[in-house]
């Protein structure tokens, strides 16, 4: 009978999770090539090719797909064997910016449970501004925000969000702009205004949202345009910039502050950090 290296499966199964070898070694805190190695000597072992392999894009084989379930479940039982023998849960506090939160949160979420499930991570979504504050007053292990004082340099930069002027394929042009925006003294609605100024375009803030769900609806149902980031922006919501006529947006980056320093802990932010890193990749690779 055929005996599997754990670590290689476990390498398989967040190479097709992440779609990156690259994203799939940070999470175990390896390298790019050890990974490709551990998945090569996986394949010849079962005498199947897994990973379809090309310089832009990792996808699963056929073959790869069939396997995948199995290898999930045995990462899982592998997990479950380990945990017996760990007595005490691991909590961790993390905040997340709202701005950067999209409809893969729970993939996200599934992600890190898959690294450890004895680990409890408690969400905070708020603004990038509070959560730094809060990360500052020690209130949270970990953070991902955008940056928010360029004067600031520590941290380290996840990748940078593309910004839009995002909206309803439908919506009804008109002067002045009607605007969906977060109250004062958000820093996107601050980077907005200041476009809008500078390019003298005229705007009137016609709905003030309690978070970027909020703000997705309201441009969803037609009432306004919003500077979002495109990868969390609703379903069915276009950049209207060009259309309109607007000015570009800058792009922002996403920064992971950290003050966990113990090994478990760690590996669960590693996991996060590279499942944001790949949600990013994808997102600008579509």
């Amino acid at each position: 009978m055929k005996m599997l290296d754990i670590e290689a499966v476990q390498a398989f199964v967040l190479v097709a999770d992440l779609k990156s070898f690259t994203r799939a070694a940070e999470a175990m805190a390896s390298t790019q090539s050890a990974v490709s190695l551990k998945i090569k000597r996986l394949e010849d072992n079962l005498g199947r090719r897994l990973l379809e392999r090309t310089p832009r894009l990792v996808r699963l084989s056929a073959e790869g797909q069939s396997f995948l379930a199995a290898a999930r479940n045995l990462v899982a039982a592998h997990q479950s064997a380990v945990g017996v023998f760990v007595a005490e849960q691991r909590r961790l506090v993390v905040g997340i910016s709202h701005h950067i939160v999209g409809a893969e949160l729970a993939n996200l979420l599934k992600r890190i449970n898959g690294s450890d499930p004895g680990l409890v991570i408690e969400l905070r979504i708020d603004t990038s501004r509070d959560l730094l504050a809060a990360f500052d007053e020690r209130q949270l292990d970990a953070i991902i925000v955008l940056r928010h004082d360029p004067r600031r340099r520590d941290g380290e930069v996840l990748f940078t969000e593309e910004f839009a002027w995002m909206g309803s394929p439908d919506f009804a042009a008109g002067a002045p702009l009607r605007l969906a925006t977060q109250a004062e003294p958000c820093s996107v609605r601050s980077m907005a205004v200041r476009a809008l100024d500078e390019a003298a375009v005229p705007w009137s803030e016609v709905f003030v949202g309690g978070g970027v769900a909020t703000i997705g609806a309201a441009i969803s149902a037609g009432l306004a345009v919003a500077a979002l980031a495109r990868r969390v922006s609703p379903a069915g919501t276009i950049d209207l910039g060009p259309r309109l006529g607007l000015p570009p947006l800058p792009g922002r980056d996403v920064i992971f502050y950290s003050r966990v320093s113990d090994a478990r802990g760690r590996a669960g932010l590693r996991a996060l950090a590279a499942a944001f890193r790949s949600m990013a990749s994808r997102a600008a690779a579509a």
